[in-house]
């Protein structure tokens, strides 16, 4: 067994709320030992943030701790259950291959679950090995932080161990763990597993418990319905995390509700990528067929997603079944102009455009159709105009770009900031950089074939100033002409 001392210096701190809830929602499993674990990559500012000591982390007593081989002291590992609507249909689901440590008490007040993820089979597993692979959980890592470096609302990646054993899935591949950090696993798909196998009461727990936790400061006023407020503050949430989303080409793939997340965090990054050329028809999923969750349909899935929420919260929203549902359809009625709202003030920003006047939306919507017609690079695109160098998009020398560009000039004109404030608008909300597919694809190659994580380390480094704009993410933001078209799998 591992020493205690060294478990102690790690730095843990933890709590187990979620395990007080009933036990309908859990049941209690420890992950699966493996056989030799390694350390593969170490987010060590993300552990200084937690009070989590990295060098205790990249000995072998961390190792085993990130592995699921050995607890941290106060862990009382559970497997969460929740159901979901996965492409529209309803399933029971669950924690088939992770595993909840615990919450950890951060220095700075917070709370955030622990979790292990490929850490071996639990009751919900449906005949899956609980296990994962390198590549996928590689690829979780990467994207994940490069949302966070975004200011996108996501969950975090602690480490990424390998096993020292395969998994089978077409062929025999290296296997992993992934340590995920997360403001809390509370999913939309909870809410409808706790409303299908619970009881009212158990119901009424589960929503104030998410209340205390993410929502603490949104008490309703005096006869309202604090569980009304509690999806109208997730709603609100979700409004403002899809369109953080949309502005900067991201499209999650899988967008079902059991993964999405009552915090508002970005959650489980399989089939995910960041458009080049703009399309809003754009899917990289393989398994997406008919295109549910293309770019274009995010924001209506999104709502969608909350309308099955509401469903769930009904009992609590009314005694009467009709006054609950005009409260609910309330409440979901607002998301379409709480994203739109979100969305148009983030497009103005990316044009430098710090006032509202009512012609913005039609200058935007033209660009974005201009970049359609002439396959423009969604993120580069941005970038050529933040900095004038037009020569850098195929819309330069048409017609109705030269238009446009003198509508623009114009707009920025009518607004007392300068040229050089505007500017400085459009620096901090265009990235230089974003995870492109082929360098994501290079990286992972590089580290499943080979085992150098070094080209992964290097993108990494480049994905963590996005708005640095430096010389060095240059090459970064270079799209390889003549590429196929980029396909993502679940990595399950």
């Amino acid at each position: 067994m591992t020493d205690k001392k060294a478990m102690i210096d790690i730095g843990w701190n933890l709590d187990n709320s979620y395990a007080q809830l009933p036990e309908t929602f859990f049941t209690k499993q420890a992950p699966t030992p493996v056989r030799a674990p390694e350390l593969i990559v170490l987010n060590a500012p993300l552990a200084a943030s937690l009070g989590l000591n990295a060098k205790a982390l990249q000995s072998p007593e961390g190792a085993a701790v990130l592995a699921g081989n050995e607890m941290p002291e106060g862990a009382l590992p559970l497997a969460q259950a929740y159901a979901g609507h996965q492409f529209g249909y309803f399933t029971m689901l669950g924690d088939g291959r992770a595993v909840l440590l615990g919450e950890q008490l951060t220095p700075q007040g917070k709370r955030v679950d622990i979790q292990l993820k490929g850490s071996g089979r639990t009751p919900y597993s449906r005949g899956g090995d609980g296990r994962a692979a390198l590549g996928p959980m590689l690829r979780e890592y990467i994207i994940s932080e490069a949302m966070h470096a975004l200011g996108i609302p996501t969950t975090r990646s602690l480490a990424v161990v390998s096993t020292g054993q395969p998994v089978t899935r077409e062929k025999d591949l290296p296997g992993a763990i992934l340590t995920r950090i997360a403001a809390s696993h509370l999913r939309v798909g909870t809410f409808q597993y706790v409303r299908g196998a619970g009881t009212t009461e158990d119901l009424r727990i589960l929503a104030d418990y998410t209340l205390q936790r993410h929502y603490p400061d949104a008490e309703p006023g005096a006869g309202a319905n604090r569980y009304l407020v509690l999806l109208q503050e997730v709603i609100k949430r979700q409004a403002a995390l899809i369109a953080k989303w949309q502005l900067v080409g991201f499209i999650h793939g899988v967008m079902n509700t059991d993964n999405m997340t009552l915090s508002g965090e970005t959650i489980d990054y399989g089939p995910c990528a960041f458009m080049d050329t703009f399309d809003p028809n754009t899917v990289f999923s393989s398994i997406d067929s008919q295109g549910r969750y293309a770019y274009v349909n995010q924001p209506y899935i999104a709502a969608w997603n909350l309308a099955r929420l509401a469903e769930a919260l009904l009992p609590l929203l009314h005694e009467e079944e009709e006054q609950a549902v005009k409260l609910a359809e309330g409440a979901i009625g607002a998301f379409t102009d709480l994203y739109h709202e979100q969305w148009l003030a983030g497009m103005r920003a990316k044009l430098g455009i710090f006032h509202m006047e009512e012609e913005d939306e039609a200058l935007i919507e033209d660009l974005l159709k201009m970049m359609k017609n002439h396959q423009a690079d969604y993120t580069n695109t941005f970038r050529a105009l933040t900095f004038n160098k037009l020569e850098d998009t195929p819309l330069q020398g048409t017609p109705e770009f030269a238009s446009w560009y003198e509508r623009w000039q114009a707009r920025l004109g009518r607004q007392q900031e300068s040229w050089d404030d505007a500017r400085e608008l459009m620096r901090s909300s265009n990235p230089a950089v974003i995870p492109r597919n082929h360098r994501v694809e290079e990286a992972l190659e590089a580290a499943e074939q080979e085992g150098d994580y070094s080209v992964m380390q290097e993108l990494l480094d480049v994905l963590a100033e996005p708005y640095a704009h430096s010389p060095e993410q240059a090459e970064y933001a270079v799209v390889p002409k003549g590429s196929r078209p980029y396909r993502t799998y679940c990595g399950t």
